[in-house]
């Protein structure tokens, strides 16, 4: 039997490394590891190439003139609420750790070693010139309105002052929460607004709203439409904000100004006005069809602009909604929903949600232009309420208080690591920069280190600041290569030294038994010749 388990299990052996050499994808591949970089079929996953599109020309105007329609943000009976806990995204990021090795190193957390800011420009729905900014809001140019507070500088929806505040708050270290550059230039460019409509009465040459209160709407917030309890919709909540942030802002919505057109002329603008870092929260959602509409080509061209022209480019992926399904077919390379200018995956950082767990967040769009994540739920940030000093962590949505969550929160906090992985590595250019941040950041296991979920993976402030990445020191990355054929398999052990050994001992114990067995025989056969059987009877 012993000579048998030897055999047994060589046999066993060799068949489990047939199997495996001939059968290797027996081991199932999840779907969201598949190659999807080419489209069997018209332009899905990625656009087409851009040819000789120009980036349009900045008219510096809104394409239509807009008139408030609903009140602005205000604050909850005029307090300030200010929640003193560390986000849970703050802790996860390790953004105060962050923040010690900056000072460390460079000696400031958003400026260059020379002393100048970095510059980050906040395409949005505008920003109110908060007291925890210190006066570094600039505002640069307004496609909504004119406002008496000047360009980009009123945030009707609170949507921008929130966005910015998670780039850019400079808190008191009493207060947990605090922006991840929180000594960068803040340049803000108001592209769109839901509290603002196609004003039909007014004419074309005003170029916008020459009253800055539409009809039934005022800088006061005391207008507006009602929720079914009799309140403004504007109204907050303690420590909460405008309504309906998370559904994110979407572009050539009707009765809301921003199109696709001025979000393109605000990228240009953005770029001539030399910004380091560009983030935009806001998008358009729309069917995949394999086409790309006049807009998208001329929003892709003001991209591609602005990255040539050495500017980082950073864009949420977008949030599910009525109009705007989730990615959730089976084949990735042919998705259902298009959004722009994620889409541009080959020019934009597009940021995906995770929730508290670390998990993707369900409203977070799926696509193969993903490229990294950052949380996205249980957002806090700057009451975006003019003369407030207070934070917001809640939102309110069909007139009840909700937590404030979106990829629209996720993209600043990897604009934030972009501003300050340019003060840290100035000599980096805006793809290297976009591609360190992508490196390094913490990768999903799937094929290539990426899925459609979370891009290459949440990100690693941290890491982005001190990881050596091979390309920018001349070194090839590591790649796979197959190994040849001829050479033996892992751990392929030889058993034929120990099946002779057995063999020989089994053939040696067989021998020993035989030649016993014979001894035996022989003395029994000689004792009977000696005492035959009469010779013991008496006579």
């Amino acid at each position: 039997m012993r000579r048998a388990w030897p055999l047994r299990r060589a046999s066993a052996l060799a068949l489990t490394v047939a199997i495996g050499t001939v059968c290797p994808g027996l081991s199932p591949v999840p779907a969201v590891a598949q190659d999807s970089s080419s489209d069997s079929e018209g332009y899905y996953a990625t656009p087409p190439p851009l040819g000789n599109t120009a980036p349009p020309t900045d008219t510096g105007r809104p394409d239509k003139p807009y008139t408030k329609q609903v009140g602005c943000v205000e604050r909850d009976l005029g307090r300030d609420v200010i929640p003193r806990e560390t986000p849970w995204g703050q802790q996860y990021l390790r953004i105060n750790e962050v923040h010690d090795l900056m000072r460390s190193t460079v000696g400031s957390v958003g400026r260059y070693p020379g002393g100048e800011a970095v510059r980050v420009a906040v395409i949005d729905t505008g920003i109110t010139n908060h007291p925890f900014f210190n006066g570094r809001v600039q505002g640069v140019e307004d496609y909504v309105a004119d406002t008496p507070n000047g360009p980009g500088l009123e945030d009707c929806d609170g949507h921008g002052t929130e966005v910015a505040g998670i780039i850019a708050a400079n808190t008191t270290p009493d207060i947990g929460f605090n922006g991840v550059a929180p000594e960068v230039q803040i340049l803000s460019i108001r592209q769109s607004s839901q509290n603002y409509a196609v004003d039909d009465s007014a004419s074309q040459s005003s170029g916008g709203n020459e009253n800055a209160g539409g009809e039934g709407g005022n800088d006061s917030g005391g207008g507006g439409d009602t929720d079914g309890e009799g309140q403004p919709n504007a109204l907050r909540a303690p420590g909460g904000t405008a309504p309906a942030q998370n559904g994110g802002r979407t572009q050539e919505e009707e009765d809301a100004a921003g199109t696709l057109d001025t979000l393109a002329q605000a990228v240009v603008r953005a770029t001539n006005e030399n910004a380091d870092v560009i983030n935009i929260s806001i998008n358009n959602c729309r069917p995949a069809d394999g086409n790309i509409g006049e807009g998208e080509r001329t929003l892709q061209a003001a991209v591609r602009y602005a990255v040539d022209n050495d500017v980082v480019v950073v864009a949420a992926a977008g949030n599910t909604g009525e109009n705007c399904p989730q990615n959730d077919q089976r084949d990735p390379a042919k998705p259902k929903t298009i959004v722009t200018p994620p889409w541009f995956a080959e020019d934009v950082l597009s940021v995906a949600a995770i929730d508290e767990t670390g998990s993707v967040a369900d409203f977070s769009v799926h696509g193969p232009w993903v490229t990294v994540a950052a949380p996205g739920t249980g957002i806090t940030s700057l009451d975006p309420a003019a003369g407030s000093g207070g934070l917001a962590n809640l939102t309110i949505e069909n007139g009840e208080p909700q937590q404030i969550q979106g990829t629209s929160f996720a993209a600043p906090y990897v604009s934030g690591v972009a501003a300050l992985v340019r003060a840290k590595y100035p000599d980096l250019t805006a793809r290297q920069v976009m591609y360190r941040i992508a490196y390094t950041a913490q990768h999903p296991a799937a094929s290539g280190g990426r899925d459609n979920f979370v891009g290459y993976g949440i990100i690693d402030p941290m890491a982005a600041l001190t990881a050596t990445v091979p390309s920018e020191e001349g070194i090839e990355p590591a790649r796979a290569d197959q190994l040849p054929s001829d050479l033996p398999l892992t751990d392929n052990r030889d058993w034929t030294p120990m099946v002779v050994a057995l063999a020989g001992s089994g053939g040696a114990l067989m021998a020993l038994i035989i030649t016993l067995f014979v001894v035996h025989t022989i003395r029994r056969n000689r004792t009977d010749e000696a005492h035959p059987t009469d010779s013991r009877k008496r006579v």
